[in-house]
């Protein structure tokens, strides 16, 4: 039997299909159809299934599985054990807080900094005693050279493809990348070491869009031992909820 775990994003939707905690089949979609969950029952036998989703206009999926398989609408009081001490709950990011639960299941009794580096860079720190007091939220790399051309009367906007190398500013153009790579870099670092000063048997998660070009950067620094890359962080925590 498998659990089906959906992630319903701004841009993309996100699918998963455990098999227990290991994924045996992963897609990314920009619009989810009742025909791939068609498609994905006749490959696979689902026995329970979740949607995590900032959009309320997904009913017709939630009759399909509903029909289907034993579904869950993901929410804030799914805690899986996690004590959320946020002052705003109903204000908290739903993909936030499915990457904590995730987290949770992967580094059990330890201190973890997740970090999604996606349309927002969010930092969230779930400590060993499984407790959650909230993070940061900053702009993420594409927003950050959005706001330099909208600001500015002759900045370019910068159309960046996750470039393994940040460049040298020799020129406008290649200023504005290392200004904004280079930013977010030390800007993580700069989190590590706050929360290093903070907590013991520490582990940051990279997640989210650009993890894979941040990790790889990070490796030269001197916190790479402590850090990791998850990219379906976010969807092992939904499993968690209904495994």
């Amino acid at each position: 039997m498998h659990n089906l775990g959906i992630d319903i994003g701004n841009t993309f939707t996100k699918i998963a299909v455990f098999e227990n905690q290991q994924i045996v089949h992963y897609q990314r979609l920009g619009k989810l159809t009742v025909q791939d969950l068609k498609l994905l029952l006749n490959k696979f036998e689902l026995e329970k299934s979740i949607i995590s989703t900032v959009n309320e206009e997904v009913i017709e999926l939630e009759d399909f599985l509903r029909a289907n398989t034993s579904y869950t609408r993901f929410s804030i009081m799914l805690n899986n054990g996690v004590e959320n001490k946020y002052k705003t709950p109903e204000t908290l990011g739903l993909d936030r807080w499915a990457a904590v639960l995730g987290a949770k299941s992967l580094f059990v009794n330890t201190n973890c900094l997740i970090v999604d580096a996606g349309t927002c860079i969010t930092y969230d720190l779930i400590n060993s005693a499984h407790e959650y007091f909230g993070g940061s939220i900053s702009p993420g790399i594409r927003m950050r050279f959005q706001a330099l051309n909208h600001f500015t009367e002759r900045l370019p906007l910068i159309d960046w493809q996750g470039e393994d190398e940040i460049p040298e500013g020799i020129n406008t153009k290649s200023a504005v990348i290392n200004g904004v790579l280079q930013g977010v870099v030390n800007e993580i670092i700069g989190f590590i070491a706050i929360n290093n000063k903070q907590q013991s048997a520490f582990k940051v998660i990279l997640t989210g869009g650009d993890a894979t070009f941040l990790f790889k950067q990070l490796q030269n620094s001197i916190f790479a031992p402590q850090i990791v890359k998850d990219p379906y962080l976010v969807l092992k925590g939904l499993n968690e909820v209904i495994a």
